[in-house]
This record gives C-alpha cells, sequence and structure tokens, in this order.
C-alpha cells in the first residue's frame, strides 16, 4: 500500500539553471478534435520513444486556463534522464490549437478539455496505460479527469502547483497580494476586464511567486505571450471554468498513487495543496524550498529526480 507517507520537505538544494538543454522532439504536429459536431485541432509534441520503451508514456496538462505548452517543456528531461517519453500538447481554444473566440462562455467546460484529453491518448494508442502531470488548472484537469472518468489506464497522477478548490487559490493569491506595491495591487484587482493592465502586474507578481528565475525564462514568457500579448487570445483565460469549484468532497475517489507538489513561495500555499494530502489515500507530498509555482525552472534537477523516481 502506497500509504499515507509523512509530509515531506526536502533539504534546501541549489536553484538549477533554467538554460539546461532542452532536448528536440520526436514528434509534432496536430490531431483531429471531434466535438459536439464540429473537429477542432489539437497541438502536440513528443519527446522520447512512445513505441520502444519499457516506461509509461507521461502525459503533461498545462496550466492556465488559457496557457501553452512552452513553459512546461523542462519536463521533456524526462525523455532523456529517467526514459520517460513525454507529450506535451495545448489544449484547445489556446496557442496552436484551433482557436474558438465566437464560442460563448458556457462552452468552456472541463468536459470539453477532459474529451480532448482522452482523443489525444487514444491517438497515440497509450489509453490502456499513462500516466498523467497536471500544473496549476493541469493539476485540476487531471484530477477531475481521475474522478469524474475513472480511466483503468491511469497508473499515476502528479498535480504540480495545483489546486483542490478555487476558494482556497483566491483566498492564496490575496494574501500574496498585500506583499505587493500598491499598484500591482490595483492591476491584479482588476483582472481579465483590462488584459494589458493585468499583464504588467501579473508580471510583477510572478517574478516573486510564479517563477523566480532571472532572467525569467523565454518559454514562459512565451506561454504567458499566447494569452497577454499583441496577437493573444484570453478567450479561454477569461471563462467562468473554475467559478466555485472544488473537488476536496471528491478527493476519496482518487484510486492511483498521487505526488504532490508545491514551492515554498508558491501562489499554490501549503494550505491550496493540504487537501489532497487529506483526501487522497495514496500520496506523496514534496515542497521545494528554493522555488515558487515552477519548481521545474527553479530547481529544475531536482524536480525531475523526484518526478522520476515516483513514476519509478
Amino acid at each position: 500500500m502506497f500509504g499515507h507517507l509523512t509530509k515531506l520537505f526536502r533539504p534546501s538544494a541549489s536553484r538549477q539553471s533554467s538554460t539546461m538543454a532542452t532536448i528536440q522532439p520526436t514528434q509534432e504536429g496536430t490531431i483531429d478534435f471531434p466535438y459536439n459536431g464540429e473537429t477542432y485541432q489539437t497541438f502536440y509534441k513528443v519527446f522520447g520513444d512512445l513505441k520502444n520503451t519499457t516506461r509509461t508514456p507521461l502525459v503533461v496538462l498545462h496550466g492556465g486556463p488559457g496557457l501553452s505548452h512552452d513553459y512546461l517543456l523542462p519536463i521533456s528531461d524526462l525523455a532523456t534522464t529517467a526514459n520517460i517519453p513525454v507529450i506535451l500538447y495545448d489544449q484547445v481554444g489556446n496557442a496552436r490549437s484551433t482557436h474558438l473566440k465566437e464560442k460563448p462562455p458556457t462552452f468552456w467546460t472541463l468536459d470539453l478539455f477532459i474529451d480532448e484529453l482522452i482523443n489525444l491518448l487514444k491517438h497515440f494508442g497509450i489509453y490502456d496505460s499513462f500516466d498523467l502531470l497536471g500544473h496549476s488548472w493541469g493539476g485540476i484537469l487531471g484530477s477531475e479527469f481521475e474522478v469524474r472518468r475513472q480511466p483503468a489506464g491511469l497508473k499515476h497522477l502528479i498535480l504540480s502547483d495545483s489546486l483542490a478548490a478555487s476558494a482556497l487559490w483566491g483566498k492564496s493569491n490575496m494574501e500574496l497580494m498585500q506583499s505587493m506595491p500598491k499598484e500591482v495591487q490595483e492591476g491584479l484587482g482588476v483582472g481579465m476586464k483590462d488584459p494589458a493592465k493585468f499583464w504588467a502586474a501579473l508580471q510583477e507578481f510572478h517574478k516573486v511567486y510564479g517563477c523566480t528565475v532571472k532572467p525569467t525564462p523565454q518559454e514562459y514568457l512565451d506561454s504567458m505571450n499566447w494569452v497577454f500579448g499583441p496577437t493573444g487570445d484570453p478567450t479561454v483565460a477569461g471563462a467562468p471554468i473554475l467559478k466555485d469549484w472544488t473537488i476536496i468532497d471528491r478527493l476519496h475517489l482518487i484510486r492511483i498513487p498521487t505526488f504532490v507538489i508545491n514551492g515554498r513561495k508558491d501562489i499554490a500555499q501549503d494550505f491550496v495543496v493540504k487537501p489532497f494530502f487529506d483526501g487522497i489515500q495514496k500520496v506523496k507530498w514534496v515542497t521545494f524550498e528554493n522555488s515558487a509555482h515552477t519548481p521545474f525552472f527553479e530547481e529544475r534537477e531536482k524536480y525531475m529526480k523526484l518526478v522520476g523516481e515516483f513514476l519509478a
């Protein structure tokens, strides 16, 4: 029995460089995603060999909602350090996948993104055996997939810098905002009603609680620019998908070994992720002492080591 492990805080380690070389994908392209009588495109990248490996493939779910896979490219390290095939993709409505600006807010649901994930798993022929790593909003998607659909092929779940309830996330953001200058607080308060002002404030906030690597990694900025840049699309980011959302009362339905990760200066503070530890039966929790919301950049080598060990 994997069981409830003692909460584990690893010793401090020096921050890893975000400029560590990232390998090139072995495949990239788009997948047809049929949904409610229409067909959309899901952009993906594969790292490693899906056909000739003894390791279970890892599918990575990006945050947002509304971002892209770019800032999660460091996780492709696992294809070389642990021989784990890694699949990253842009969720529909975002980045290089089909944009749907004309859809009403009600179109954007958790089941839409779960159906897209299932479509991707079946396309690659791994629906019977796969692991999931969800970062931030991606952790919501991964945990809801497990709870709602109970996929028999899911072997391990990693909830990285994620949340168990939107109310806890909101509380954390409000607390951390108090440490920022007044103009940053005002910009964050505007939210998606003024994306440009919000983005200016968000950049300052994220330098402290998002990604503390200096200079900010280009992959991180690339993902943000898909929403907030001059040609960005805030459609999904502005949708009320997570209004009053919580999974706390359903966490007992997670059947599989789960690895919970957060950073000491993370927006996903301890009280945001603790419900995972309390509610999931087979769970391990590690806090990265020198990280904020992106330990795969801030303590990259250690992150890959612990994830690789968990998946083994």
